[in-house]
């Protein structure tokens, strides 16, 4: 193992809080700038529309039993007042609840869902500007993806592991803390970081909760370290810091902004699902259908039949269901595409769709990148004898492939209608484009109807 510790430093931290501490959005390249803006509009976007999936309604009932009152709003929750590390323990949840929030794929970890529900609960003890809030976010997400990149396989669930150091580093950015006190803050995050794929594996809802503890984790490490108390000198490189214990081995890569990387989701689903989804509605654009095929093998790097290759099974949770690309396939073959409103529990319990589904299958190649989602290949085998095929050399969404602005604003206005929202739509979108330019981000933010 290896902290890659840069020379005069003792910890790979010193080099990634001293990153996240420098960012100045004036000077960020024009495409972080872009980059920054679209995300933070689409996840805003996505985590109101998870204010109506599954169980969110719990988790909100079970946050304010927490304690009442406080100043921090709650996505798609208009009038709803949380105290500020509850409101980002829902925020979080809401964001990361239906797969639907961007992801970074080299690093294998999804940026903004821990991230901006941080942020937008740490505005809430105070006024920011548009400008330091939108520095907070590049910094907060070179940080997270930093890490992530510079990782082996994937061991333990990195949206809330790394996730929880992208808080820290972009709340250190927005208050521009000290450099000692955002140092210790890092040291108390290796305290609350934890996150399992177990709950991947199962399709649990544990898996957006461990996204929500991380955003709320953030907060509480950022709290100790303002409250005089010491984090550990070596939260990343030491002898039991992230890199041994998460990741089991790493070595931290040289900072860069990353948030230019970080890939769109088209679509509700597990990232790792959406090539298989691209291929076969091209598949069905050469004449597949539902019954003209006698199975459906998708050929795909081994990381894609680990994360969504599960079976599909009568009454699937949605969180189980978002992650089965069997299931999926079964959809957009009936369909053509897959959307929020799938995912309710007459179509998980549809016999016919169950029995679609155990036509296709995962099939796991050769490919030794642990983090490779592509090349993959689609084939079918018709009824006739036939076989068709279709090629994913890039995934839908990424910075190969993104959205157009337009697929970005569908996206977007999609997500609020699904919330009751709709009527909100081009004023958040305007508010988003004029943020850096704002006084007081987050009452702009709220004046749009989404937030609180």
């Amino acid at each position: 193992m290896s902290g890659g510790v840069p020379p005069g430093l003792i910890d790979p931290a010193e080099a990634l809080i001293d990153h996240a501490l420098a960012v100045e959005w004036t000077a960020l390249p024009a495409a972080v700038q872009r980059a920054t803006l679209d995300f933070l509009h689409d996840s805003l976007c996505v985590g109101v529309a998870g204010s109506r999936a599954a169980h969110s309604a719990a988790v909100l009932e079970m946050v304010q039993g927490w304690g009442e009152g406080g100043a921090a709003g709650a996505l798609g929750m208009p009038g709803v007042r949380l105290p500020a590390a509850s409101a980002a323990f829902v925020n979080g949840y809401f964001i990361h609840n239906q797969e639907y929030d961007c992801v970074h794929e080299p690093a294998v970890l999804h940026p903004m869902a821990t991230l901006l529900a941080a942020l937008l609960a740490e505005t809430s003890r105070g006024p920011v500007s548009g400008a330091d809030f939108l520095s907070a976010i590049a910094a907060g997400a070179d940080v997270s993806i930093g890490l992530g990149v510079g990782a082996g396989p994937l061991s333990f669930f990195r949206p809330a592991t790394a996730g929880i150091f992208g808080c820290v580093a972009g709340i250190a950015r927005l208050r521009r803390l000290r450099r000692a006190t955002a140092l210790d803050a890092f040291g108390h995050a290796l305290s609350f970081a934890s996150g399992t794929m177990q709950a991947h594996v199962e399709g649990k809802p544990a898996l957006p909760v461990q996204v929500a503890n991380a955003a709320r984790g953030g907060l509480v490490a950022a709290d100790m370290a303002l409250a005089g108390m010491a984090g550990v000198a070596k939260p990343i490189g030491g002898d039991f810091g992230y890199y041994a214990v998460l990741e089991r081995a790493g070595e931290l890569k040289p900072m860069a902004h990353r948030i230019a990387e970080v890939s769109w989701k088209p679509f509700p689903t597990g990232r790792a699902a959406h090539g298989g989804i691209v291929a076969i509605r091209r598949l069905m654009a050469d004449g597949l259908t539902a019954d003209s095929f006698e199975r459906l093998d998708y050929h795909a790097p081994p990381l894609i039949a680990r994360l969504v290759g599960r079976p599909a099974v009568s009454g699937m949770a949605p969180g189980y269901a978002r992650l089965c690309l069997p299931w999926l396939a079964a959809v957009v073959l009936t369909r053509g595409t897959v959307s929020l409103g799938d995912f309710t529990p007459e179509r998980l319990a549809d016999a016919e769709l169950v029995a679609l589904a155990q036509r296709v299958r995962v099939v796991a190649d050769d490919n030794g990148d642990p983090a490779a989602f592509v090349p993959a290949t689609a084939i079918a085998t018709l009824r006739d004898g036939r076989e068709i095929r279709a090629e994913v050399a890039a995934q839908f969404g990424s910075p190969e492939w993104p959205l157009s602005r337009d697929e970005h604003l569908a996206k977007a206005l999609g997500c609020l209608e699904f919330a009751g929202l709709g009527a909100s739509h081009a004023a958040l979108a305007a508010a988003v484009e004029t943020l850096a330019c704002a006084p007081d981000a987050l009452a702009l933010l709220e004046s749009t109807g989404v937030l609180g």
